[in-house]
């Protein structure tokens, strides 16, 4: 089964990093949040990938073919003008990278991609979160519901901590960035029968796919929610990387799967 993932985006809202590089490509560790991600699918078994380009895309196609250049060791003959590749710490990825756009929103960049995937189900999810979403139990509960889309639903934590309020306005009990337990939101992570090109129609490429195409799915009866309660995580600004980046150097990476 292939994974299409998102990675086209502006990134705006990271600008301190986004000016040289494309979001997915922001570092962890020392290695992209992308990679990071299709670590996450990899672990399970899933290693062909589809990656939506679009804003400085072509870093993202410089770091994919000199993936052996960065990663293994190396010999250059130059009176040859050859390299021999020694202790390679290669994936097993296969990555198609589909150009779609600079500008092209979410639901025109997944319509872009449907020669790449076949008549077959296939996963989705945006190259800037990640999760330890069980992507085994996630395909399971999608086949078993048999509707053409399933999103990974999860609860944000607040950025603030919570107050209990008695009548006397007296702080009956505190909460530290407590999850909102009311609200459920998208994780990414989808699992999509190919009947979803049908919810893709005309000239998507100023269409989200989290508007109208996913609001049709749900009208539809067609949208099923996995609910997810471990650990996510978006890198939507600065202090989200940082934050990332303290749990990987603290070995508390929670994604960390494999």
């Amino acid at each position: 089964m292939k994974v299409v993932i998102f990675a086209g985006g502006l990134g705006t809202r990271l600008s301190e990093e986004t000016d040289v590089r494309p979001k997915p490509m922001v570092e962890i560790g020392g290695k992209p949040i992308l990679w990071h991600i299709m670590k996450i699918y990899s672990h399970y078994g899933f290693n062909e990938f589809i990656v939506c380009l679009g804003y400085k895309g072509y870093v993202i196609k410089e770091y994919f073919t000199q993936y052996f250049l960065r990663n293994a060791d190396l010999t250059v003959d130059l009176a040859s003008n050859s390299i021999a590749y020694h202790a390679s710490a290669s994936e097993h990825f296969k990555v198609t990278l589909v150009e779609t756009g600079t500008l092209t929103k979410t639901a025109g960049r997944l319509q872009q991609v449907q020669k790449y995937i076949g008549n077959e189900d296939f996963m989705l999810t945006y190259g800037d979160g990640v999760s330890d979403v069980n992507i085994p139990q996630l395909l399971r509960y999608h086949q078993q519901h048999h509707k053409i889309a399933t999103v990974t639903a999860i609860q944000m934590d607040s950025r603030f901590g919570g107050l209990e309020l008695d009548a006397n306005d007296h702080v009956a009990a505190f909460r530290e960035k407590a999850k909102d337990e009311s609200k459920w939101i998208n994780g990414g992570f989808f699992v999509l029968k190919p009947e979803v090109f049908g919810y893709l129609q005309g000239d998507m490429d100023n269409m989200m796919w989290e508007d109208e195409p996913l609001e049709r799915l749900a009208d539809d009866g067609q949208l099923a929610a996995f609910r997810h309660t471990g650990f996510w995580k978006p890198m939507d600004a600065l202090r989200d990387k940082i934050e990332l980046e303290t749990l990987w150097q603290n070995n508390n990476a929670k994604w960390k799967v494999w």
